[in-house]
Parts: structure tokens; C-alpha cells; sequence
């Protein structure tokens, strides 16, 4: 079991494979979730070579410091973190006003509002499973934790991951948007890293407009994606690349 560093030290919020993860046994756990109520994750490190497999090995995780997820509301967290890194800064040394708007255009700094559901015909759990083949694939070193959690969203902050904390400490606001992309899009939680999310997606946008709202949520969720993703660094082409995308990943500086 993997212990906090903080607090008395009797909360354990996963547990810790010894070894690297196979397929099939991620495969496995996550049938089997509905009756254990153990929810599968492929873990990764911040460096594989350390010896510590940070975050997880070393216990820098912290579920005392979450909120529940229950206690936030999806589109509101979209909207303020839209506002936020969106504001324009005078004071930017890196982007002028023009070029920060032009990031985010069509919609520049208003908030468009959520992307509508999607309806799903990809079997959500069987895609994860293929999804978590595919990473074991590229990522050989990851183990196997378990979270006592209804969904890998929930999981992520009953785990005390804490990926996103240079932008916000309570990973429970991050879960209630992910529990949201779980309802609307079909997404699943597959790996998550220091400070990288990984969701495997059974019903991603199919035309331009869905994908600039969804490009749009994922900016306001982790603006990094944009802001230090692929070039060119806009929302519409980050939104052309996600369109039928089957995997949404995500990481924060």
C-alpha cells in the first residue's frame, strides 16, 4: 500500500504493484471493478531511473488535502479557469495582447460553453482496455494501482494525485470534470503520471465546431495543452487534432 506523506500516516490511498503492469491483468481489475470496487490505474513516473517511482513510491500523494468531487460543478470550473487564462496580461513578456487572443480564437475570451454529449457506439470499457494495451506498449515501466473509487475520475483524487497543483491544489475539481467527459464523451481513466492524465475516449468530436468546444474545455482543464503542445499552438489546430481522437492526454508544467 502506498502511504501519504502527510497526516499520521494511516491514510492509504491505493495500492502499489512491485512490478510493471501487464495488460491483461489492468484488464482484469477493471471488469472486475464493478464487484471489488477497485478501480485500475497504469501509474508512471516522473523519472523511471530514480528509484523512487515518484509520485506514488515516494507518498507524495495527498487525499486529505481533496475536496469531494461532488462538491463542484463542471461547467462552472470550465468557465472561471476559461476567464482566468484568458485574461489578457499587460505585463506578458512572452505574448501581446493579439497574439494571447488569437491562441484561443475563434472565441478570444469568451467562454463558448460546454460541447454537447456525444452519443457513444465504441463500447467505453473495451476501448480503455485496447487503450491501456497501447500505453503498456509505449510505457513498459508502469504499475498497477488500485483506488477504492466508483470511477477513474473519482479516482484520481481518492488517490491525492496531485498532477495539476501549479494550478490548483484540489485535484477534486479536476475529477468532477472528468467525471462530466465520462458521462458526455465516453471517457475513461486509464494512466496517470506526475503530472500527465491519460483517458481513452469512446465518443470524440466528429466535426469542426463540436472540436473547437471540446478544444476549448481541454484549454480551460490544462491551458499547457495549448500553450506547450504541438505547434501550431492555437485552439483550432489543437482541434483539428483531437477530431476522432480516441485518447485525450494532458499534462501540466
Amino acid at each position: 500500500m502506498v502511504t501519504s506523506d502527510e497526516g499520521d500516516g494511516d491514510v492509504q490511498p491505493l495500492w502499489l504493484s512491485d512490478e510493471p503492469a501487464t495488460a491483461e491483468l489492468w484488464t482484469r481489475m477493471h471488469a472486475e471493478h464493478g464487484r471489488s470496487g477497485l478501480w485500475p490505474l497504469l501509474l508512471d513516473s516522473l523519472d523511471p531511473n530514480d528509484g523512487g517511482f515518484r509520485p506514488w513510491g515516494s507518498g507524495e500523494v495527498f487525499p486529505e488535502q481533496m475536496s469531494s468531487p461532488a462538491s463542484h460543478d463542471s461547467a462552472s470550473l470550465l468557465a472561471r479557469w476559461w476567464a482566468t487564462y484568458t485574461a489578457v496580461d499587460e505585463d506578458d513578456d512572452m505574448l501581446d495582447t493579439d497574439r494571447r487572443l488569437a491562441v484561443t480564437a475563434p472565441f478570444g475570451q469568451t467562454w463558448p460553453g460546454l460541447a454537447p454529449n456525444r452519443a457513444t457506439t465504441t463500447n467505453p470499457e473495451q476501448l480503455a482496455s485496447e487503450f491501456a494495451q497501447e500505453f503498456l506498449a509505449g510505457h513498459p515501466q508502469v504499475r498497477l494501482g488500485l483506488v477504492a473509487a466508483a470511477s477513474g475520475a473519482e479516482a484520481l483524487s481518492a488517490a491525492g494525485w496531485a498532477g495539476p497543483c501549479n494550478y490548483d491544489n484540489d485535484t477534486a475539481k479536476f475529477s468532477t470534470v472528468v467525471c462530466d467527459w465520462e458521462h458526455r464523451f465516453g471517457a475513461r481513466v486509464v494512466a496517470v503520471g506526475f503530472s500527465t492524465l491519460h483517458l481513452s475516449v469512446a465518443a470524440p468530436p466528429a466535426g469542426e465546431r463540436e472540436a473547437l468546444l471540446v478544444a476549448a474545455e481541454h484549454f480551460a482543464f490544462c491551458p499547457d495543452t495549448i500553450w506547450q503542445g504541438s505547434r501550431p499552438y492555437t485552439l483550432a489546430a489543437y482541434a483539428e487534432r483531437i477530431t476522432g481522437a480516441r485518447r485525450w492526454d494532458f499534462w501540466w508544467d
